[in-house]
């Protein structure tokens, strides 16, 4: 099957668009999901987290490879919701020291988290000791120090770098370059504010047999600007564009080892903690045999930071 993807920005925005199945239907008053995980912190101890999905508008930028949108909203909530979808999960979930505060989107995009909410929001968060939000570098700026000045905890920002593969980058339609994303972790890092970078492991249109030499120079390029954390993902089909190009052969998912030896790499570094996503392996990894055995080893690897045994499974011979 040829692949139609256009060339210009607007026009790959409608064909994302154009290839979406239907989103869920979202109550803006209650956070579409939250949960209580643990994480190794920066200083090497295992600490809690409390992570607050908020349901909130969907967000301005159409990336090729996100699913996120199925999770939003079409209007912005109003002035309040999102302290109140806070407030609504903390009441259901145990004390944690750490808060991540994600909302399909960017925090800093006004239509999405209002200026105003940002006082009320501080005090519901201002127990814990570290709050992490997600942004686009476009929206690194003022409103940052804005919300970092109303909290108690160190404020950490997570954003996308996917790949330091420029021209993939390019056609991911994140509408961002590596230099953009090096001046807003610059200015993160002036402002001490930290940084968490998310990495795509084998992102479409790249050949399997490059996507680990790319995952590890990605990796290299996120500590290279600062960032303390890096997690990888699994690039994975499911969100309509995605399926396109798996049809047309221009995306297939990470194979175990590629994703394993990624991680094993970055860790391996020593520049700065490395996680590993784990959602939904079942759809990248459905070998009956070995999925669970490595998604337990790869949890082990986010708590520890350290490298355990390899797994070789003699059924799907990875």
């Amino acid at each position: 099957m040829q692949l139609l993807y256009p060339a210009s920005a607007p026009e790959r925005d409608q064909w994302i668009l154009d290839h979406r199945p239907p989103r869920n239907r979202l109550d803006p008053r209650v956070p579409y999901d939250f949960c209580l995980e643990e994480e190794c912190s920066p200083s090497g101890e295992i600490v809690s987290i409390t992570t607050v999905f908020l349901t909130n508008r969907e967000c301005p930028w159409r990336c090729l490879m996100c699913d996120l949108w199925r999770n939003t909203l079409e209007a912005e909530v109003p002035a309040g919701a999102i302290p109140w979808q806070i407030e609504y999960a903390l009441a259901r979930l145990a004390q944690a020291r750490h808060i991540k505060l994600y909302n399909s989107g960017s925090f800093f995009d006004h239509h999405a988290v209002p200026l105003e909410d940002y006082a009320a929001i501080a005090s519901k968060v201002n127990a814990f000791e570290r709050v992490i939000v997600e942004s686009h570098p476009a929206l690194i700026g003022d409103r940052c120090l804005r919300f970092r000045d109303s909290l108690n905890g160190q404020l950490e920002v997570a954003m996308g770098l996917e790949t330091a593969h420029p021209e993939i980058l390019a056609r991911l339609n994140k509408r961002m370059t590596l230099e953009q994303f090096s001046r807003a972790a610059d200015w993160l890092r002036r402002n001490k504010i930290e940084l968490r970078a998310f990495v795509l492991v084998q992102p479409p249109f790249m050949k399997e047999e490059e996507s680990l030499e790319w995952a590890e120079r990605s990796l290299a390029f996120a500590f290279d600007c600062g960032a303390t954390a890096v997690s990888l993902i699994p690039t994975r089909a499911g969100n309509g564009a995605m399926d396109q190009l798996a049809v047309a052969g221009e995306f297939i998912a990470p194979r175990p080892k590629t994703l394993e030896a990624a991680a094993e790499y970055g860790l391996n570094l020593r520049r700065g903690r490395v996680f590993t996503d784990l959602w939904d392996l079942k759809q990248v990894w459905p070998c009956s045999e070995c999925h669970g055995p490595r998604v337990s080893r790869l949890r082990g690897m986010n708590l520890s930071q350290t490298i355990p045994p390899s797994i070789d499974c003699h059924a799907c011979k990875q």
